[in-house]
């Protein structure tokens, strides 16, 4: 008697362990993760380059195609893409699955340096690397905007609460925030009223510096107990930073509101994201491997 002739024979053991399987397929379903992408670790390297002032043309020859030459010689090298934008390059290298992340990696390293010898000798730094993982990308972005608070407070709110807040959801790997716009004091020196005080731009930066410090300013010691003397010496808003004298010029202080404006914006107002066509902060969000996608996705609404 088979296999097969023992099922025939034996309807409803037959049936049983159909309907067996069936409910095991059932529950292991639910219990599969879920993603985009399988769970491998591909072998990919990205490259960065940076040239302040240059525009996407210069980049992609002066910068861009000298790494190129010099990385399509390493053997293994899957694919090559390179995106070229005003003063920075970059430059995704994904190699054949057989090939080790490590030692790739000191190939590009080697790369870099003979591609070094012919790029400009005005970068401020070498091109730099990093290992990456396309199954690693974020899962989920979150747009934040307002219209009544500054896109500062915004950011403060989203990097300080939000993310933090979702950084602890099981699954989530890491939280990353694009289109950071920090709180920064900017002041806008007019040239004239510079030359016609004959003050220089590092007097005023001396100034500054001098005038917004933190340090400890001692004790005073008693006989039964001893009192720290705290000073207000940090600036905090364009107001504080208005009446601040830079220099005194025939008996007559120069404050910094006279040299040009000073104004409440951000660190890097020339980055900015995007949504429904409002500036805002946007959060990113990553999984952790082998976590189900959409459980976390629905963690996080």
């Amino acid at each position: 008697m088979n296999v097969a002739e023992l099922f025939i024979r034996r309807p409803i053991m037959t049936t049983l362990v159909m309907v067996s399987i069936l409910l095991f397929g059932l529950f292991a379903y639910r219990l599969i993760p879920v993603s985009d992408l399988p769970n491998v670790d591909f072998p990919t390297i990205q490259v960065t380059a940076s040239l302040p002032g240059a525009n996407p043309d210069t980049m992609a020859s002066a910068v861009a195609i000298p790494l190129e030459r010099q990385f399509s010689t390493i053997a293994g090298v899957d694919s090559m893409t390179s995106a070229n934008s005003t003063g920075s390059t970059s430059i995704t290298i994904q190699f054949n699955l057989s090939r080790d992340i490590d030692a790739a990696a000191q190939d590009v390293q080697a790369a870099i340096s003979r591609a070094s010898r012919q790029m400009p000798p005005t970068m401020p730094s070498p091109p730099s690397f990093r290992k990456v993982n396309p199954a690693d990308q974020p899962i989920i972005y979150l747009a934040l905007s307002s219209p009544t608070l500054p896109l500062y407070s915004v950011n403060e709110y989203a990097d300080t609460f939000i993310a933090q807040r979702i950084s602890m959801v099981e699954g989530v790997a890491q939280v990353q925030v694009f289109g950071s716009q920090k709180y920064a004091v900017r002041a806008q020196l007019d040239p004239k009223a510079l030359a016609s005080r004959q003050i220089g731009i590092n007097e005023v930066a001396n100034a500054l510096e001098n005038s917004n410090v933190n340090l400890p300013t001692g004790t005073l010691d008693g006989k039964k107990q001893a009192y720290t003397i705290q000073a207000t010496g940090q600036l905090y808003d364009a107001s504080a930073y208005r009446p601040l004298i830079v220099a005194y010029r025939n008996g007559s202080p120069v404050r910094l509101q006279e040299l040009g404006r000073v104004i409440d914006t951000v660190e890097n107002d020339k980055v900015a994201n995007w949504f429904n066509n409002t500036r805002a902060v946007v959060l990113a969000v990553q999984r952790q491997p082998g976590t189900n996608t959409i459980e976390v996705v629905n963690s996080i609404k």
